[in-house]
């Protein structure tokens, strides 16, 4: 089948959600991707639109506006407001970007939803759901506590239970309770209005299984499993106060579906733009109603199924609309080794990197890519970043831009020189890189990002190669006429970069072009080896990048260990008390206080310290503790301790133990010994 040729593209990026700020994870799995194709399509002069904005309705939302005692609006426009300076400052190039509590949302989301409810394209169903008497409203799922009915922890969500992992229905809980009012809610009826997702079965199959297996993998792996199943009908709407309000008559207490809505969004904020500049975007309907336009969406996978199934669901019922023609989701990325969890604070968010590393947006957009988790979960980590920036950015681009740009300035007073007669070196090292942008085109047209960006990579590797091998510093002293063709050859290199590098890395491709005097570029120069002309004056040169020291990494690792002890600290539960004795067999331990005189480690014992203790009798005793990963032996001597005095001795690495020092235990697992607040005499019972 001959693929089509479409006159522009409408790119969407997943509309990041309204109730906290971005992470490199956001950025890793929708940002950087679609915003390295968009920057390479307009460089192509292709048509194209990028479309972004928040999503600023549901329950999370409110449940943050409620802890925090304000409004749901005061959430979504900090939010919105911090997302936004975000992308704006890692150069993610929307064209648009804005919100669905805008009123074109409301009214564009309202009108659509009116339109399928006309025309009978929704079902009304009556389902039983927990009600709260003293709030008078329905509960959704997260305005519900209780006990799970598989772990019994008490405090399980209505959705999940956050202790085993299970999902779970509100009516599944064991004791529930409202977190709204603390009463105990009823079951009570309620009717909302369903997406008939099983009446489009067969048109699903036929459209993406039957005509899409170019799909990424993982994208039509998972809506074949999706349609190998039996869908069924799915509620577009919900019983809250936050959200647009259903438009039908007599309708109260209820709102749109987040999920509904929100990639309504796409086409409100195409119609929000083409409405305040008609004569740059034309009308909203080119965008998304025109055979000629192409429709591809960014997403993270765990938003394949609405876009793929839902949203193109609900544009075939209301009909006129072009269907997606890609949805290179990504899968997720980790961070150290570890889930990225914003209920954890276990992430990098962008508002506090360019304030850690100011003016480094490239060097995290270049590891992003570079850890792209393409076609599986991938890892970030600190190491890698501070590696990927030092030996990659640094050594080779960098190296070979600043090599190139201070041999033309010291030899030729920073003029581009001519080329003279070539030899099989240079012609070797063009032959190399001619053909690059049909590589990088043919990879990027495919979405492998990671792969584009090695090749671009690849074009300072063969820079870095030929001055190196020609040694123009050298050749110099017996031959300057070869010098000239040698930093010719490099200074094309370099412009070469300064395309092939931006889509990828726009402020520092953007430095590159005012080092070599130059405003602009266009892709199908890409390969050229005439981009600089003799006699080209450029710029001063300086350091494109710079190297990332350990003491900054050692920064951010003790950002992310703060965290976890903090997310230990909060999470920790004390261990359950042991069963009661009697107060007689307590009397039987005889706890003293004991004067640390000497302390020393265990030879061959790790964990193991050796006290010698003042009891009060006149005589030293000897006891040993598994603290040595706790203390170091000199912060002991001198201490008052409490130990017990009667314990019988016990043999340890040939070394009588003659009682047993007391630590308590924190939550991360360390040791304390308990100390007494006053001086109190060595030999003194606990009573």
């Amino acid at each position: 089948m001959q693929e089509k040729k479409y006159k522009r593209t409408t790119v969407t990026s997943a509309l990041p959600y309204a109730n906290g700020g971005v992470h490199i994870g956001h950025l890793a799995g929708v940002y950087v991707p679609a915003d390295i194709y968009v920057r390479y399509l307009r460089l192509k002069k292709q048509e194209v639109l990028f479309i972004g904005g928040s999503d600023e309705h549901g329950v999370p939302i409110t449940l943050r506006a409620r802890n925090e005692g304000i409004t749901p609006q005061d959430v979504v426009d900090r939010y919105h407001t911090m997302i936004k300076k975000s992308f704006e400052e890692f150069g993610i190039s929307f064209d648009v970007y804005s919100r669905t509590t805008s009123k074109t949302h409301h009214q564009f989301a309202a009108d659509f939803f009116r339109k399928l409810y006309d025309e009978g394209k929704l079902t009304e169903v009556t389902t039983t759901q927990l009600y709260d008497e003293e709030a008078k409203q329905f509960l959704a799922d997260r305005y519900v506590t209780g006990e799970c009915p598989h772990c019994h922890n008490e405090n399980a969500y209505g959705d999940q239970c956050e202790k085993c992992g299970r999902d779970l229905s509100p009516t599944e809980l064991i004791n529930p309770k409202s977190t709204i009012s603390g009463s105990t809610p009823v079951l009570k009826d309620t009717k909302n209005w369903y997406l008939p997702l099983n009446k489009y079965q067969e048109w699903l199959k036929q459209w993406i299984l039957e005509g899409h297996k170019e799909w990424r993998s993982n994208v039509y792996g998972q809506c074949k499993s999706w349609l190998d199943m039996d869908l069924q009908p799915r509620a577009m709407t919900r019983d809250l106060d936050w959200g647009i309000p259903v438009p039908i008559e007599g309708v109260e207490g209820k709102v749109l579906y987040v999920w509904f809505d929100a990639p309504i969004g796409y086409i409100s904020n195409t119609k929000e733009l083409c409405e305040s500049n008609p004569e740059r975007w034309g009308t909203w309907q080119k965008w998304w109603q025109d055979e000629d336009t192409r429709l591809v969406h960014f997403i993270g996978k765990d938003n394949i199924v609405f876009h793929c199934i839902i949203f193109p669901v609900m544009m075939k019922a209301h009909g006129g609309y072009i269907m997606p023609d890609n949805v290179p989701a990504n899968e997720f990325l980790n961070l150290e080794d570890n889930k990225i969890s914003t209920s954890k604070n276990w992430a990098v968010w962008l508002h506090e990197y360019l304030v850690d590393l100011p003016g480094k947006q490239d060097v995290l957009r270049y590891v992003l890519t570079a850890n792209a988790p393409e076609t599986k979960d991938n890892n970030f980590t600190w190491r890698d970043f501070q590696e990927r920036n030092n030996n990659e950015l640094v050594a080779v681009y960098g190296n070979f831009v600043n090599r190139a740009l201070q041999l033309t300035k010291k030899y030729w007073g920073g003029v581009v020189p001519a080329c003279g007669e070539l030899t099989p070196v240079d012609q070797q090292a063009l032959d190399e890189f001619k053909d690059v942008k049909e590589k990088v085109e043919a990879l990027l047209d495919n979405f492998k990002f990671r792969d584009a960006q090695k090749e671009a990579m690849n074009l300072a590797r063969i820079g870095n190669r030929y001055i190196t091998e020609c040694e123009p510093w050298k050749v110099w002293k017996t031959d300057p006429k070869r010098v000239e063709t040698i930093l010719y050859i490099s200074l094309q290199l370099v412009a070469n970069l300064a395309i092939a590098f931006e889509p990828f890395l726009p402020f520092s491709s953007r430095r590159l072009r005012e080092m070599i005097n130059i405003d602009t570029f266009e892709w199908g120069q890409l390969g050229h080896t005439d981009i600089l002309k003799p006699g080209h004056q450029l710029a001063e040169p300086a350091l494109l990048f710079e190297k990332i020291e350990d003491e900054v990494i050692a920064a951010q690792l003790k950002k992310l260990e703060d965290t976890k002890k903090a997310n230990e600290a909060a999470n920790y539960k004390a261990k359950e008390i042991k069963p009661v004795v009697d107060f007689a067999d307590f009397e039987k331990l005889d706890i003293r206080v004991g004067r640390v005189k000497h302390c020393e480690k265990v030879k061959k014992a790790d964990k193991l310290l050796k006290f010698t203790i003042d009891d009060g009798s006149g005589s030293d005793r000897t006891i040993l503790s598994g603290i040595a990963k706790f203390y170091k032996p000199e912060e002991l001597i001198g201490r008052d301790v409490l130990f017990i005095a009667n314990l019988a001795p016990r043999t340890i690495k040939g070394i009588e133990s003659q009682g047993m020092i007391l630590s308590a235990e924190n939550f991360d697992g360390n040791l304390s010994v308990t100390t007494l607040d006053r001086e109190v005499k060595p030999g003194s019972q606990v009573m």
